[in-house]
């Protein structure tokens, strides 16, 4: 008897057969499952926010949303995204290193609740943009601290960056409020690393920067009623790899909040969470069109690959390490070989699984990459080779939805131009 995959109780063959592949498939009890389990356990001066940049789809945004979330954005798509999927302006964050004028512009004149400045230019431009429009918005100063955090995936402070403002020229800001006259400082921001999965690192991140928040503010002169901690929370995808224990994570980090809101009556501490909340959540789907041997190896050739998936190809590791892989159409296939599952790029780096154990694969098969609810389609080159966008599926409550239809060859092609002067167009084509 074959056992396939099942999503919400929904075979992978019906998903499948109804939004074609390769798809990305969302489900939405784990995106609530996540957000949950990390807010009913943080003090209640915690406030989470969803970072969009993780998966920018509204539908998802919309899910995190409604059990709670707020949003952090650094785009005005994702700006706009945000609005889309419900949340308020004032419940919304807008971060980044290099904002545009319309991007600030935009912040000050919906309201948004935060915008973290990066550098003095940025405060300078915002400043003005603020005393045009004749608002006040809030800001958090985003500090490049000189330490850094062990154990991250990605190191984002304690060296030359371009986030932030570097911890020893924080003496240079001044007389924050004669400066910066239309902005109201509210606190700092701090995000050191990524895909941290170790406790004892995140809780250590979380006592440094509130120290540091505090220790700025006092030397600086400005309010502190914010600190921003980041966040960082990994999920396990590589063999040896173990997820968080969040109990001990907030076992940790509650008591430096507690302690930082008695020294400080009205602190409200920021985390922010994107692959944290949505990685767990996804899964990436493709089906197996062709099967070789080349040299001695097996080769599945699917009908996607990194173009949707870049994230799985571990860009920056010396080592191809694969994310979790299954055979979907038949989970109890038994057999163990190795095998290269490939996309239908022309690059040899199309690889999403190098070496995988899986049973013997033959055409139609449907494969599934787990984790893959974040930096899918948006951190990947869909428009290599022109095959776009694929579908993006979310399951709410056992029903299947279309989230994201898939990009059309004329859809890619209708943004696209012939120069006027053109005389060699082929005939029936459309200059416009």
């Amino acid at each position: 008897m074959t056992t396939e995959f099942t999503v919400q109780g929904i075979p992978i063959s019906d998903l499948a057969g109804t939004f074609g592949t390769p798809l990305f498939i969302y489900d939405a009890d784990v995106l609530r499952s996540q957000y949950r389990t990390v807010r009913e356990r943080l003090d209640p001066a915690v406030d989470v926010y969803f970072s969009l940049k993780a998966n920018p789809n509204v539908a998802v945004c919309a899910q995190l949303h409604e059990v709670g979330a707020s949003a952090e954005v650094s785009s005005m798509a994702e700006l706009l995204t945000a609005a889309r999927a419900g949340v308020p302006a004032e419940r919304t964050m807008f971060l980044g290193p290099g904002k545009s004028a319309d991007e600030l512009a935009a912040c000050v004149k919906e309201g948004v609740g935060l915008v973290v400045c990066e550098s003095f230019g940025e405060l300078d431009l915002l400043d003005d943009l603020a005393a045009d429009h004749g608002r006040t918005p809030d800001v958090l100063l985003r500090v490049n601290p000189s330490f850094s955090v062990k154990g991250s995936g990605l190191t984002m402070g304690g060296k030359p960056r371009q986030f932030g403002i570097d911890e020893d020229q924080f003496d240079a800001l001044g007389d924050v409020a004669a400066r910066w006259p239309r902005l109201r400082v509210r606190g700092v921001h701090a995000y050191l690393g990524t895909r941290l999965l170790h406790a004892s690192a995140i809780v250590e991140n979380t006592r440094r920067i509130l120290e540091l928040a505090e220790r700025l503010a006092a030397s600086a002169g400005f309010p502190l009623d914010i600190v921003d901690v980041g966040g960082g929370l990994g999920v396990a995808y590589f063999e040896g790899e173990r997820d968080l224990d969040i109990g001990t994570v907030v076992d940790g980090i509650n008591p430096l909040v507690r302690d930082a809101v008695r020294r400080r009556p009205g602190l409200r501490v920021i985390m922010e969470l994107g692959r944290y909340l949505t990685a767990p959540a996804g899964i990436y789907v493709t089906r197996v069109r062709y099967v070789k041997t080349s040299r001695g190896e097996r080769f599945a050739v699917a009908d996607g690959g990194t173009n949707h998936h870049m994230a799985a190809v571990g860009t920056g590791s010396f080592v191809k390490r694969n994310f979790p892989v299954q055979v979907l159409t038949d989970v109890d296939r038994p057999g163990a070989e190795l095998w290269n599952v490939t996309g239908p790029l022309c690059t040899p780096n199309d690889t999403l699984v190098k070496r995988a154990e899986l049973p013997p694969l033959r055409p139609g098969d449907l494969i599934g990459v787990h984790r893959s609810g974040a930096y899918g389609p948006s951190a990947s080159p869909v428009l290599f080779l022109g095959h776009g966008h694929p579908a993006e599926v979310l399951v709410v409550d056992g029903t299947p939805h279309l989230v994201r239809e898939r990009d059309l060859p004329e859809e890619l092609l209708a943004k696209q131009r012939l120069p006027l002067h053109t005389t060699t167009v082929p005939s029936g084509v459309d200059r416009t």
